[in-house]
């Protein structure tokens, strides 16, 4: 299989850096041809403007949406947008691996979303109709491959738990996970977390390498997070919201899954 791992660190020696080798290093002794997009190390452009296009004129008010859209239709977006889209294209499983800062991904990473999921691309795919609002939540271009967030951060586990300080860690990765992986048609599988990665020493870094690699392991027999689909009839045309007898009395991230 060909996987692709997103890859989000400044420091190549840090307990990211040494997680992400130890998973290039299993991927391919099982086999796995695998592609990192390592984005401190290749100088990522994170901020979207007018040079994404390089055939922008500049007669007219820069229109990210707008111009994505011409750029991606044209063939011209910048070289290092349309080498990234060539990889996602690629590859039967994506990997996005971070540290949680600010309870969120790097913003670097955050950049890489929102220039590589050009209009066209990652989203303004499909047709809009009183039965169909777009090929995007369990359709699109990215449906039929599946992606996983594997996250790092400095607080214990109990602290990301129903009633910890931070909030549950699903729902703080809900706008990550329903939002950039779903939305293009992505199979989302649940997240591996590390947790107090401050105090990491030799043993507990081989825990966190079994961990990673049982996951790895099972790239393909995992069941996915089981979002609801946008289109396959538990949301009411157009206003996208659930129909009343889809899950009553349910509201908040909880209801947009099918349990």
């Amino acid at each position: 299989m060909n996987i692709l791992i997103v890859y989000a660190h400044p420091e190549p020696k840090s307990l990211n850096g040494s997680l992400k080798d130890f998973a290039v290093q299993h991927l391919q002794n099982a086999g796995h041809t695998v592609q990192v997009s390592d984005l401190y190390a290749m100088n990522w452009k994170p901020q979207v403007d007018a040079m994404d296009n390089t055939a922008w004129s500049g007669d007219m008010p820069f229109n990210p949406s707008l111009e994505s859209k011409n750029a991606f239709e044209a063939g011209t977006q910048s070289a290092d947008i349309a080498a990234e889209q060539e990889k996602l294209l690629n590859a039967d499983a994506v990997i996005f691996q971070f540290p949680l800062w600010w309870f969120s991904m790097p913003a670097i990473m955050k950049g890489w979303v929102e220039r590589v999921y050009a209009y066209g691309f990652g989203y303004g795919v499909g047709e809009h109709s009183d039965t169909h609002w777009g090929d995007r939540y369990g359709e699109g271009r990215m449906a039929g491959k599946r992606a996983m967030l594997v996250t790092t951060m400095g607080g214990w586990e109990p602290h990301y738990s129903e009633r910890g300080i931070n909030g549950p860690l699903e729902d703080l990765l809900f706008p990550i996970q329903h939002g950039v992986l779903h939305y293009p048609g992505f199979d989302v599988l649940p997240p591996l977390a590390f947790y107090r990665t401050g105090k990491t020493d030799e043993t507990r870094f081989a825990q966190l390498c079994q961990a990673y690699a049982e996951r790895l392991d099972n790239l393909w027999n995992t069941s996915p997070i089981p979002f609801r689909k946008q289109n396959a009839g538990d949301y009411a045309i157009p206003s996208l919201t659930l129909k009343d007898e889809i899950a009553p009395g349910e509201v908040g991230f909880a209801a947009h899954l099918n349990k």
